[in-house]
């Protein structure tokens, strides 16, 4: 636990990077160490660390991870190998648009610094990448505090996935709005979707709230429209990997069904969302790459296999909410209601108060 009493999903030991391995829990909090750019790529691509916050922190560490090592063993090849580095990270996951705005601050960073020493340039690389991780838990405190607004004391308020402190720095966009509503004195429950299939609701959602006494309900994916049929739902709050120019919002798989089903029962659905997520490159969700996991994650889980050998899986991660379904984004800069989205105005938004 960190100082706040929260899970501390990325940690400097002063010489690595340690990461709760994801993949372990509830059921062990194990950490896994990395030293460079490949270990902390290998780690996001096998999902140790997951949540596009945290993956934008751990590939800035693996910059600079990578910068100190190559400084100390073989500085006369530090170009082409921190080149290399850069590339390894960027092919981990597609989806994630903070893992890209990371290396692109880490190469500017580098680039104002490249005629410095190598060990100094090491230390400055090192130095951002911290600075990164603080100002992710600034921002996600930001956006919690926002979004609190939004939440009523009572409320029973709907997830799926995971978008907790597990899935940035600390404190966690979605579960951060539900940590500071109960930090301002709120009483909210949490109905949490399994999530599959990879069940982050079910093993790290459930898990953060029960570590902090907020009350849960964890629920399989297919029980939401009946919750909210029956009047038991009063919001939605979701994270999110990618946020185009218009709106349009990726998030784990599922979130388009929660979105429809919120519209149909007049519930609100909201998407917390850092500015770095927001990609204004995008016009509109129909350019966010969707990854495609292995379909191993479908046949079952872990060692235990339901599904026949020989039948035909698709299992794609991510998909898209339309900005029309967003009753409003939550970011560390104020909140995007529905009128700002449909009428265009999120990119002046963004320009307005990205430094």
């Amino acid at each position: 636990m960190n100082r706040d009493g929260h899970v501390e999903t990325l940690r400097w030991n002063g010489r690595e990077i340690e990461m709760i391995d994801q993949r372990l829990l509830p059921a062990r909090k194990e950490y896994v160490a990395c030293n460079s750019a490949r270990s902390v790529a290998d780690a996001i691509r096998a999902m140790v660390v997951r949540g596009a916050p945290a993956i934008g922190v751990a590939a800035a560490y693996g910059i600079a991870l990578e910068a100190v090592r190559l400084s100390e063993e073989i500085p006369s090849r530090f170009t082409e190998k921190m080149n290399d580095g850069f590339t390894v990270l960027a092919a981990s996951r597609p989806t994630a648009v903070n893992l890209f705005w990371a290396l692109d601050r880490m190469k500017k960073r580098w680039s104002e610094n490249s005629g410095r020493p190598l060990a100094d340039l090491a230390s400055i690389l090192l130095q951002e990448a911290h600075d990164i991780r603080a100002e992710d838990i600034r921002i996600n405190r930001k956006m919690g505090q926002y979004g609190a607004t939004l939440l009523k004391d009572g409320d029973r308020v709907l997830t799926h996935c995971n978008a907790g402190a597990l899935a940035t720095a600390g404190h966690g966009t979605a579960l951060g709005i539900f940590r500071s509503a109960v930090e301002s004195g709120k009483r909210i429950s949490v109905y949490a979707d399994e999530t599959r299939p990879f069940l982050q609701g079910a093993r790290l959602t459930a898990w953060e709230m029960v570590q902090e006494n907020i009350p849960v309900t964890l629920i399989t994916d297919n029980m939401s429209g009946y919750l909210m049929s029956r009047g038991e739902i009063d919001a939605v709050v979701v994270g999110t990997d990618r946020v185009a120019a218009n709106g349009d919002v990726a998030n784990k798989i599922g979130t388009y069904m929660v979105a429809v089903l919120a519209k149909r029962h007049n519930i609100p659905f909201y998407v917390a969302c850092p500015l770095s997520t927001i990609d204004l490159s995008l016009a509109t969700g129909n350019g966010i790459p969707i990854e495609e996991r292995p379909a191993e994650e479908v046949k079952g889980f872990r060692n235990c296999h339901w599904a026949p050998e020989g039948v035909a899986i698709r299992n794609p991660a991510f998909d898209v909410t339309p900005a029309e379904l967003v009753t409003a984004l939550i970011t560390e800069k104020g909140i995007v209601d529905n009128k700002t989205l449909t009428d265009g105005d999120l990119v002046g938004f963004v320009k307005k108060h990205r430094s």
